[in-house]
């Protein structure tokens, strides 16, 4: 048995390579796609605003072929009928069609396509000015924040590239395919479910398709700086108030160039300035010890300016230093135990809906946060916004982030494993500074069979060996119980440095009384709960076990904490969930409406009972300890 699982997790990886390499092959005649970290602090022109679009109802014959191939005609040429005179070819004109806002999901603006799931084609006229543009010496990348779930781009009638995920960026270099003044871009946004898809075709939050982060035109040099890492270096030990404690170290990978050039990094205050060089890949790894570094933290969140330069390209950053690990049952921030006090967030806009994608989204979800006392969120359940791993940075609120592998995927298909490897890698390469994220999360409730189990192992250990300085979790379910005794075996905790643990007693499963019986018995590890709780529509009101009322989410709770107190390993709580989000599957009229009723806020950020609940258990008596 154990050589033919062997062989099987070899076969499976070796497919997966071979799929990659491929891929790899296929693309290397396409422009360049990368991702290029920080790109949100570079100078840009942005796109966002009034774009037209045009909506393909299924089967998506202007975007595919009778074999699912991407077509590079129709819709993406983007031509204009002659209505006066006639006949005419192409019986669409985007110039008189109306407009979506971009960034934006398209469910939120158009009432006709609340529900929609399928093909929406986007364009855009723009200007082009130098620097921007195939000027000499630059290349300019169009860069797209996410597009939920595939996406094709075409710049002047020609494709520029395509990406699957919905969650994280892209950048495609357009160099060759702009000309001063006047372009025009197409991009074909599909968000039809697929059983091999991440995340597959069921799950418990909205399919919002379209544009719905920012999308811009970056200019670089020929040579310019697309990755780095800077970070509090990362030893077999940790130790406050010494030399080690104000090293950083990391790497500046440079594109186009060539073994020694001459990469400078500063962070003037602390006191760091050096050069590195660059190796035959491009890559400069540095060492240094800092002058003064105050280290980043939930009650001092210090951020520090740092500045790349590598030739004529600058990079500048807000970055903070921190260590995590573990120790047994006990996670260390600094190298002192904590408590993780919070709540799970979906990408859900506070009040007026839709993806949660401007500074006042993340403010507002921020608040939320204060208002319970909590240091840290669970971001659930893919990358959210930029925009709110740089707020935490700034806020001091630790973050999970995860990518969308939720229950239904084909876990068996090597096709689908080179996906999750490339979504994971594109989620650690954008937030890999934000010193708010500690934890890279591989899933969310999945069944325990084998293939399962030896597709996320892999992937924790892809995660672990991409990033070293951070902590490997995972949200697991259904722990073996036998009366009131609660036995979790799953074999993946093996590949954790911290196990999440869902469970929903008192909602799905029992009464909340039935808690307070409860025994679990668990491996030494730092454990999370990572979701628990009770729906609840905002002012509906009743006994604490009348079903659907404020007093009995907060009925739940009371007893969920009374438990989770009794359980030693347990070193992080996130109830379920910081506000009510949409969901198609929840459908029941008058309570759900289309929600997901779980909420301590409502979509409208009203407090429920729970709040104040959760925020006078999180301040006078936590339901887990820092060890």
């Amino acid at each position: 048995m154990q050589i033919k699982t062997v062989l099987r997790r070899a076969q499976l990886l070796s497919s997966a390579l071979v799929l990659l390499t491929a891929a790899a092959s296929t693309t290397a005649q396409q422009p360049l796609r990368t991702l290029l970290v920080g790109a949100d602090q570079r100078p840009a022109q942005s796109l966002d605003g009034d774009w037209h679009y045009l909506v393909e109802q299924p089967p998506a014959r202007e975007l595919y072929d009778g074999k699912g191939n991407i077509r590079d005609n129709g819709y993406a040429l983007n031509t204009h009928p002659n209505i006066s005179s006639g006949p005419h070819n192409s019986e669409y004109d985007f110039s008189t069609a109306p407009t979506l806002k971009v960034p934006g999901d398209w469910n939120t603006q158009d009432p006709t396509l609340l529900r929609f799931e399928g093909v929406v084609w986007y364009q855009r006229d723009f200007n082009v000015t130098p620097p921007t543009g195939n000027q000499p010496g630059t290349r300019t990348f169009f860069h797209v924040g996410a597009a939920n779930y595939r996406s094709v781009l075409w710049i002047n009638g020609k494709r520029l590239c395509d990406h699957e995920g919905g969650f994280t960026p892209f950048d495609c270099d357009a160099t060759s395919l702009l000309h001063p003044g006047s372009n025009f871009v197409v991009i074909a946004v599909d968000s039809t479910r697929h059983q091999d898809d991440i995340p597959s075709v069921s799950y418990d939050f909205y399919d919002y398709g379209g544009l719905t982060r920012d999308v811009s035109l970056i200019t670089v040099p020929a040579q310019f700086i697309d990755d780095y890492k800077v970070q509090l270096a990362h030893g077999p030990t940790f130790a406050a108030n010494t030399a080690a404690a104000r090293t950083v170290d990391g790497y500046v990978h440079v594109e186009g160039a060539s073994a020694g050039t001459s990469v400078s990094i500063s962070i003037p205050e602390a006191g760091v300035s050096i050069t590195a060089t660059t190796d035959a890949n491009g890559r400069a790894p540095f060492h240094a010890e800092a002058k003064h570094l105050d280290l980043w933290s939930t009650t001092s969140p210090r951020l520090y300016k740092v500045e790349l330069r590598a030739g004529t390209d600058t990079v500048t950053d807000q970055i903070g230093f921190r260590d995590v690990r573990v120790d047994g049952t006990r996670i260390l921030l600094n190298g002192k135990p904590v408590a993780l006090l919070g709540a799970n967030m979906h990408a859900e806009a506070p009040i007026r809906g839709g993806r949660a994608i401007t500074d006042a989204d993340m403010q507002n979800i921020l608040k939320m946060l204060h208002d319970i006392h909590a240091n840290y969120v669970r971001l659930c359940h893919y990358p959210h916004d930029e925009r709110m791993t740089r707020a935490t940075d700034r806020a001091g609120i630790l973050v999970w982030s995860e990518i969308p592998l939720w229950q239904r995927i084909s876990f068996e298909k090597p096709e689908v494993y080179s996906k999750a490897v490339t979504m994971l890698h594109e989620m650690i390469r954008r937030d890999q500074n934000k010193a708010s994220v500690i934890f890279w999360s591989v899933s969310n409730e999945t069944p325990n069979n084998p293939d399962r189990t030896h597709f996320l192992t892999d992937l924790a250990n892809e995660a672990r060996h991409t990033d070293s300085t951070r902590l490997i979790t995972s949200a697991l379910i259904g722990p073996h119980s036998s009366g009131d005794r609660i036995v979790q075996e799953d074999p993946l905790m093996a590949a954790l440095d911290v196990v999440g643990q869902n469970e929903y007693i008192g909602w799905y499963e029992g009464t909340p009384e039935d808690a307070d019986r409860k025994t679990w018995v668990l491996p030494n590890k730092p454990f999370i709960m990572s979701e628990f709780g009770a729906e609840a529509k905002y002012g509906n009101h009743g006994s604490p076990n009348d079903r659907w009322t404020e007093e009995q989410q907060a009925n739940v709770l009371q007893h969920q904490f009374d438990m989770i107190r009794r359980i030693p390993q347990m070193r992080g709580v996130t109830p379920w969930v910081l506000m009510d989000f949409r969901s198609s599957t929840r459908n029941i009229p008058k309570l759900q409406d289309g929600y997901n009723r779980k909420g301590l806020f409502s979509e409208t950020m009203q407090p429920k009972q729970s709040v104040e609940l959760v925020r006078k258990t999180y301040t006078t008596n936590p339901p887990v300890k820092p060890e």
